[in-house]
């Protein structure tokens, strides 16, 4: 598997320019008290499609040479990055086929279909997804944009890493959450390579621990049924992202579902701001063991992945979590 290096996210950097949002570093002095810390947020809610997976889809697609995207992209996906591949290929003029689990928030699905993807159903596990793709891939002869195992995916998320670091250099620690781990895998090569001081911690949903089991044993782990409300963290790690995070990591934060749902409402609250299940997780973490002690006294910057929120299903107006029923999808 070819290494991700500080060259390809610069490089990265440069292709997606023009096309994305510089998105703001903002804070909130009511919160940094309540965290005891000076805390500040990447605020990738406000980027194109509405999360960070612009940048990793943007870079992807516009480095094909234009006989393959003749035959279009394809990737699978239950929000975010099927919002962002489809508009990313709208850009270079590409069909997109997007395949999305039945039970993905109508919201989502009906954005990517604004962007002109032809969005195709599937079973909601990863497997089915992956079959799905596979075939629309033999039919179509379209490229996979993979959603996190892709270096050029992967490359396009570190480029938050850069901007944060441009906009904060003397930061002590970055909070960000893990799914498949694209976004933390590039994130903390960007920051490593130019700041190796910085610590990077990942947040996840304790119903979705794969990654902390993973880092804990030296071993890739599997969690076969992921019960968590922030969507967008159902995803397993990959080979390349595992080895990547156990070279970067301080550690992997477990955030109980309740602390997820907690924090999402705080920052609606205090904020104002429309941040998502999976983006609130990296906040919660900064109150839970080992940074409910760590982050004390310390420059914090929690990255918020998004804002794509199914308005009809506000998780505060939701009854018990069950694995049927926690469908705020990615």
């Amino acid at each position: 598997m070819p290494e991700i290096t500080l060259a390809d996210v610069r490089e990265a950097a440069g292709r997606i320019a023009a096309s994305i949002h510089r998105t703001p570093l903002l804070s909130c002095a009511g919160l940094s008290d309540a965290a005891h810390c000076q805390l500040w947020f990447k605020c990738e809610q406000f980027q194109r499609t509405g999360s960070f997976k612009f940048r990793g889809a943007c870079n992807a697609v516009f480095s094909l040479p234009a006989d393959a995207l003749s035959r279009g992209v394809v990737t699978h996906s239950s929000g975010n990055h099927a919002q962002a591949v489809a508009r990313a290929a709208r850009l270079r003029g590409a069909p997109a086929f997007v395949v999305m689990p039945r039970n993905s928030a109508r919201c989502k699905e009906e954005a990517t279909r604004a962007y002109g993807a032809e969005v195709l159903h599937c079973a909601a596990t990863m497997a089915d997804r992956e079959r799905v793709a596979a075939e629309v891939q033999r039919r179509t002869g379209a490229h996979l944009i993979h959603p996190y195992d892709d270096p050029r995916v992967i490359a396009g998320q570190g480029t938050v890493g850069l901007e944060l670091l441009e906009q904060l250099p003397d930061v002590d620690i970055v909070v960000v959450p893990v799914g498949g781990g694209g976004l933390a895998s590039g994130v903390s090569v960007a920051i490593h390579a130019l700041k190796p001081t910085v610590r990077i911690f990942a947040a996840e949903p304790e119903g979705a621990g794969d990654a902390a089991q993973s880092l804990r044993s030296g071993i890739l782990q599997r969690c076969d049924r992921p019960v968590t409300i922030a969507d967008g963290l159902r995803a397993q790690l990959s080979e390349r992202t595992f080895g990547i995070l156990r070279a970067h990591l301080d550690s992997v934060v477990l955030v109980p579902e309740e602390a997820i749902v907690r924090a999402m409402r705080q920052l609606w609250e205090r904020t104002k701001w429309l941040v998502e299940p999976s983006a609130a997780v990296a906040f919660a973490a900064l109150f839970q063991p080992p940074l409910d002690r760590i982050r004390r006294g310390q420059r914090v910057v929690v990255i918020l992945t998004g804002g794509n929120v199914d308005l009809d299903r506000l998780p505060w107006n939701e009854g018990p979590l069950t694995a049927a029923g926690n469908n705020l999808t990615q």
